[in-house]
């Protein structure tokens, strides 16, 4: 039995979303280091760094990588090997040409890079690398070897932020971190090609039109899907980056750290509901298949949802601990991607990807775009960083409103009926009732002031506080469920029964 077959469908859903977890953790805290090492300007060009690669990859790479999980399973080892090889040489083609013409840009534009201009070909290079090694993050997955991909992808990413805190702390030079990053690039791509050694073999055949012209064809759909949604979420990113300084970037981007969380839990649960939404859809049971994607969602905002208030009433304590007061900019820039993470909590793509309904959803990421891009420009202008957010609030509750009479239209289902829209907004009000009377609670009674005193404060009275919330909202059934996820089973037996009437 191989090692791919000995390891159920669950578990490795499960490793790769512990992965991803550990990995968002990782990114999250690394800028606690930074912010203390770095003055907010060179911190605010560190951040342009990851935003100019961010948008590189996602246009350079083309959907390629992710289309060898349409051939590789279903090709001979020669054949496997060729798909491998012409995707190394495109992905160190594409990177070779973003940064040269990044390094063009650079030289072209009035302002360039700003300070990463400064560095010469440092960031060229350190981005041509990047996006040739960049198959390393899925070719493990797609090959099955969940193991591997597991342990290089916590390996990498602790690696990444121990070697840049340690320059950060030693130097506190934007410099050497770009050095040290264009380092960690190349180590990257070592590890890729050994282990296509290990798992393909380095040999011919290295290119073939045809094959390269069907790869690249199948991925096309998804790769202009990818960049317009890619590019809906940079666009307020890149109005911040346009229009103001490099430390109000840093402010900004501080902002939406959030939007990685949500990400995890929506992933955690769609990798599990995913398979039997699918199964209930290829049987032609359409409202089963949509409540069971109601269900996964409530089970998302059970937790987001208080997190999200926890960190809109206290965003200001929040980002003075994790960041340092010198960027409480960034409070109502969080505030206001808060109220877009809200509705971003309700996830329906995977509704749509079992309707095949990619080609509406490709025409609905222009309208975002172009909606995203004019109220982020205006927004900016009119009021600043939080003005230029609303794009992407905007942009959030545009696609859920079209996505959601879609998907009413084809099934039939009210859309009133898509959703538990009754128990979603019952946990978002025991989420922000327990947080405000927490809060209230703490700047009232207990007086309390230093930020971290009131973050701890707050957390365990929240902690306790919301699951009284949630039955006073008519949740019991739902805290029952959560009680036996975590072994609590004769409380939440008596729970229900208190619910029915039965003692």
């Amino acid at each position: 039995m191989s090692r791919a077959q000995g390891m159920s469908l669950g578990r490795r859903a499960l490793a790769l979303g512990a992965a991803k977890s550990v990995d968002y953790a990782i990114q999250f805290l690394l800028p606690v280091v930074l912010v203390r090492t770095l003055d907010p300007e060179s911190f605010g060009h560190y951040r342009l760094l990851w935003l100019v690669v961010g948008t590189v990859l996602m246009l350079a790479s083309f959907a390629m990588p992710q289309s060898l999980n349409y051939f590789l399973p279903r090709s001979n080892a020669n054949e496997r090997r060729l798909y491998v090889n012409q995707t190394i040489l495109f992905m160190a083609f594409m990177g070779l040409a973003a940064g040269i013409v990044i390094w063009i840009i650079d030289r072209l534009l009035p302002q360039g890079l700003g300070g990463l201009g400064a560095q010469g070909l440092v960031v060229p290079a350190f981005i041509a690398l990047w996006v040739a090694a960049t198959l390393l993050d899925t070719l493990p997955t797609v090959d099955e070897n969940v193991a591997w991909q597991t342990k290089s992808t916590i390996g990498l990413s602790v690696l990444r932020a121990v070697v840049l805190s340690i320059s950060a702390i030693l130097t506190g030079e934007l410099g050497d971190l770009l050095f040290v990053l264009l380092a960690f690039s190349c180590f990257k791509l070592m590890l890729l090609v050994h282990y296509v050694a290990r798992q393909h073999g380095l040999g011919r055949p290295f290119l073939a039109r045809e094959s390269l012209w069907n790869q690249f064809r199948h991925a096309a759909p998804f790769a202009i899907s990818g960049v317009l949604f890619g590019l809906r979420q940079r666009a307020d990113q890149w109005v911040v980056a346009t229009l103001f300084s490099a430390a109000e970037l840093a402010s900004f981007s501080i902002g939406i750290v959030l939007t990685p969380m949500v990400v995890v839990f929506r992933q955690s649960v769609n990798h599990v509901f995913l398979p039997s939404m699918s199964r209930l859809h290829a049987e032609h049971s359409t409202r089963e298949m949509l409540a069971l994607n109601s269900r996964a969602n409530i089970m998302v905002a059970s937790p987001t949802y208080p997190l999200l208030a926890f960190c809109f009433v206290f965003a200001e304590p929040l980002i003075a601990v994790v960041y340092t007061p010198a960027y409480l900019d960034a409070v109502p820039v969080m505030r206001t991607y808060i109220v877009a993470l809200l509705v971003f909590v309700v996830e329906l793509q995977s509704v749509m990807l079992l309707l095949r309904e990619g080609a509406f959803q490709a025409r609905l990421n222009v309208l975002n775009l172009c909606v995203s891009v004019a109220l982020s420009l205006s927004g900016a202008l009119a009021w600043g960083l939080p003005g230029a957010a609303l794009g992407s609030v905007a942009a959030s509750y545009v696609d859920r409103i079209a996505v959601l009479v879609r998907i009413s239209r084809i099934t039939g289902v009210p859309v009133g009926r898509l959703q538990d829209w009754g128990q979603l907004a019952g946990v978002l009000a025991a989420a922000f009732c327990s947080t405000l009377i927490a809060h209230e609670v703490i700047v009232r009674a207990m007086l309390l002031r230093h930020p971290l005193a009131v973050l701890c404060a707050a957390a365990a009275l929240i902690v306790m506080i919301y699951p009284v919330a949630l039955v006073l909202a008519g949740q019991k059934r739902l805290l029952a469920g959560a009680m036996q996820v975590f072994g609590l089973r004769r409380a939440a037996a008596l729970l229900i029964a208190r619910r029915t009437g039965e003692v």
